[in-house]
């Protein structure tokens, strides 16, 4: 069944119906497991700077409610790159401030695979399963629609320039990167914009002020946006796609 609702983001703490993760108190890797991709430019591993694997994509697939963690152990066991965006939280234990993390998008997982193994995955988990409710399914490109049929939308996939500059922005162990909703963002100069040094360096989007700070958002699809922390002026230049 076609999926046609949209969770708006927040910038507060809520995006994880589950308990965050208490890291302690320094900030761990943004990969959950060897499986979530990596931000280095090894020569083993995976890396968000490898060549595209020939008919792979970054599909974008809806969680159901508080299931997240079921959902990433799920597509790993069947042997599939996934990646959790991971947000940095500072909170005070006793007096003494901690870094906890918790999914950013609590809804949405984002699986690598060929079309073919993503529709095996979803096949395997909702014949293998009794639960009332789907642990996985699509999310659909509301902007276009499929060849074969024009009355439905095709499932949703990241080109792997997006998906490697949100991976790189949501690697950043920095408390201050938020979601952020359309409603709050305050346009100031709308230019697309590449930070040229400091923790975000190499991250492009565009400039807009928020909470009264200039900052660099990255939006991913269907206005959900995540925001870089405070970004100066002359940490930036234009950003020309070639």
């Amino acid at each position: 069944m076609e999926d046609n609702t949209k969770q708006p983001l927040t910038a507060d703490a809520s995006l994880y119906n589950g308990q965050p993760t208490d890291t302690g108190s320094s900030c761990p890797s943004a990969r959950l497991t060897s499986c979530t991709p990596s931000i280095s430019k090894n020569k083993g591993g995976v890396s968000v700077e490898n060549v595209p694997f020939e008919n792979k994509q970054w599909f974008v697939l809806r969680v159901s409610y508080g299931r997240i963690i079921k959902a990433k152990a799920l597509v790993e066991a069947n042997g599939l790159e996934c990646y959790v965006p991971l947000r940095y939280k500072e909170v005070r234990k006793q007096g003494k401030k901690r870094i906890i993390t918790e999914p950013l998008l609590s809804s949405f997982l984002f699986v690598h695979a060929t079309a073919e193994q993503v529709e095996t995955l979803l096949y395997e988990i909702k014949v293998s399963t009794n639960e009332i409710r789907i642990l996985l399914s699509y999310y659909f490109d509301h902007t276009s629609q499929r060849q074969d049929n024009p009355d439905r939308n095709p499932p949703l996939t990241i080109c792997d320039e997006a998906m490697n500059n949100f991976i790189r922005l949501t690697s950043i162990k920095n408390p201050h990167i938020i979601p952020v909703t359309t409603e709050i963002i305050q346009y100031k100069l709308g230019d697309m914009v590449i930070v040229t040094e400091g923790k975000f360096k190499d991250i492009h989007g565009r400039v807009a002020r928020i909470a009264g700070q200039q900052r660099v958002i990255v939006e991913l699809f269907d206005e959900y946006l995540v925001a870089t922390a405070y970004v100066p002026r002359e940490a930036m230049k234009l950003y020309n796609r070639i």
